[in-house]
């Protein structure tokens, strides 16, 4: 069988990301051969690697740290294939690029895609593949990476609403959405215009936005809402910079 058959996956392939910088994974098997070919795969692609020999333990790990990939021993681990089909229901990494090993016995392809594994790795797994197979999964590493991604960020932000104008300081972006910290509080259910400037970014962003929470010191987290494609991918790649200096490779 040649190698385009052992590497799977259920995601469609887009460009690779260009930046480098330091991602997390967790690879949950007691198969000292499949370590001793991951580990160094990932490292090249600056990929953290967490080693977890127990499905056990690595539940209690998944509930309490996020992974921008899990790496799941389905068939050769006791318990790795209900780890697998548990894992999106994991608050921190219902989200994360999940990697299901299987050793061509036990599950098929079609199962461990059906519990939720973006891609499929077959025993034994070569060296060649499993580089292969990772470059294809890291720009979603890096697309999810993203997604929960916040930049701190200092800057004011003018907020339009029924005819008034407040101003705020922010202290956080991400994708979607960013948090300032108000002295006036909006009437509930206000879906204001946000505008700012992004560092380095000559071009304004405007938005709608609405509130997804607030505290009693005035920190409010606001969504956006109804981004316009233009600033979407302004925001994107201004986030893509931070990030690649943030997670040096």
């Amino acid at each position: 069988m040649g190698d385009r058959y052992l590497c799977h996956y259920a995601l469609p392939l887009v460009g690779i990301y260009n930046h480098r910088m330091t991602l997390e994974s967790l690879l949950l098997s007691a198969d000292s051969n499949v370590e001793s070919v991951l580990r160094p795969t990932l490292e090249k692609l600056a990929i953290e690697v967490e080693i977890c020999r127990e499905a056990r333990s690595g539940s209690e790990i998944l509930l309490s740290e996020k992974f921008d990939a899990v790496i799941v021993d389905c068939d050769d681990l006791r318990g790795g294939l209900a780890l697998l089909e548990g894992l999106r229901a994991t608050p921190s990494n219902k989200s994360s690029v999940s990697f299901a090993i299987l050793n061509g016995k036990k599950t098929t392809t079609q199962q461990a895609f059906g519990m939720g594994a973006n891609f499929v790795l077959q025993k034994p797994i070569s060296a060649l593949n499993a580089s292969r197979c990772f470059n294809a999964a890291l720009n979603f590493m890096v697309r999810e990476r993203r997604r929960y991604f916040r930049q701190p960020l200092k800057t004011l932000v003018s907020i339009f609403y029924a005819n008034k104008e407040l101003k705020a300081s922010s202290t956080n972006v991400s994708e979607g959405g960013i948090a300032l910290i108000l002295r006036e509080e909006l009437p509930k259910g206000a879906t204001p215009l946000l505008k700012f400037m992004l560092p380095d970014v000559n071009v304004p962003f405007e938005v709608e936005a609405e509130v997804a929470w607030a505290d009693s010191k005035g920190h409010v987290g606001f969504r956006f809402l109804n981004v316009s494609q233009s600033a979407q991918q302004a925001l994107e790649k201004w986030l893509d910079a931070q990030m690649a200096s943030s997670f040096p490779g």
